[in-house]
């Protein structure tokens, strides 16, 4: 444990339910980071398979392992997450995700030398189950370099989809999000990208070029099972934004949202295909060899 006077510059927290399979990954790839003034908060969302015995199996110092009492749904259970950090800088990670070595190097500077700032995204790599590269440097398309929260909006309507990304790839701070309430319960399919152009009233968006982080796609993932959830709520999000006077999101950009939204839809389950994909023929050639 860490001295409780420890004042780190960023906490990377990673909420685990159940994430047994690739947990290990996700923590070494945090621990291997070239930046070192960070803690970890792993949250143990009251698991029941071996990932709190994979938590302790770490002896970093930078470690601190909470534990809700009883299974929190996923938005209540990323704002405990949160609420147990003691930085001024955040980076929430999934526990299937990874980050590149210099991910928190590269991200935390620019905050720590602009207060302007409010949110820092990269690109990420999308990975399968086996930690391989399906599509490298995703996202970000036009949101490279410096924009305001009206630009990010427009960009995020005009979408039709998530051109950000996802948690793991973004960095933000910790008094603007607890400002802003953290993220909406309302809107647990698409709480990300939702979380991340309200941050914007505080500052503004740097995207940066380099993939910075690796999302891993599944078959079994939340994300596979729940396709057209999150169309909807996709779709809910961009009328939201496009009736909102605060991000000045004109009605054009609202049609394009709309005719595009689909594509952003096909482009999610092509993903998932491709993973499936691998992950049949890994299966095949494992039948061959035993």
């Amino acid at each position: 444990m860490l001295p409780g006077s420890f004042q780190p510059t960023v906490s990377v927290c990673i909420p685990v339910y159940n994430g047994e399979a690739y947990l290990a990954e996700t923590i070494r790839s945090v621990l291997d980071q070239t930046y070192g003034d960070f803690e970890l908060v792993l949250l143990d969302n009251n698991c029941s398979d071996r990932s709190p015995e994979i938590m302790r199996s770490f002896s970093d110092p930078r470690i601190r392992i909470e534990r809700n009492a009883e299974t929190l749904p996923q938005p209540r259970n990323w704002r405990v997450c949160v609420d147990h950090t003691r930085a001024p800088l955040i980076k929430v990670l999934c526990a299937d995700d990874v980050l590149h070595p210099r991910c928190l190097e590269l991200q935390t500077q620019p905050l720590l030398d602009d207060p302007g700032l409010a949110v820092v995204a990269s690109r990420r790599h999308m990975i399968d189950e086996q930690s391989r590269v399906i599509v490298p440097r995703r996202g970000l398309s036009g949101l490279i370099g410096v924009h305001n929260a009206a630009e990010v909006a427009r960009k995020v309507v005009r979408n039709g989809a998530n051109p950000i990304g996802e948690v793991g790839n973004v960095m933000f701070r910790r008094a603007d999000f607890m400002a802003i309430g953290g993220w909406r319960e309302d809107r647990p399919l698409v709480m990300d990208v939702d979380c991340f152009v309200r941050l914007l009233q505080f500052g503004e968006f740097l995207g940066q070029p380099e993939a910075l982080a690796a999302f891993r796609i599944g078959g079994s993932s939340i994300s596979a099972e729940r396709m057209d959830e999150i169309y909807a709520a996709q779709r809910a999000l961009t009328e939201e934004l496009g009736e909102s006077p605060e991000y000045d999101v004109r009605g054009l950009d609202v049609t394009i949202g709309r005719a595009l939204a689909p594509f952003g839809r096909m482009r999610r389950s092509l993903l998932f295909a491709m993973s499936g994909l691998a992950a049949k023929r890994d299966a095949r050639r494992e039948s061959v060899t035993t």
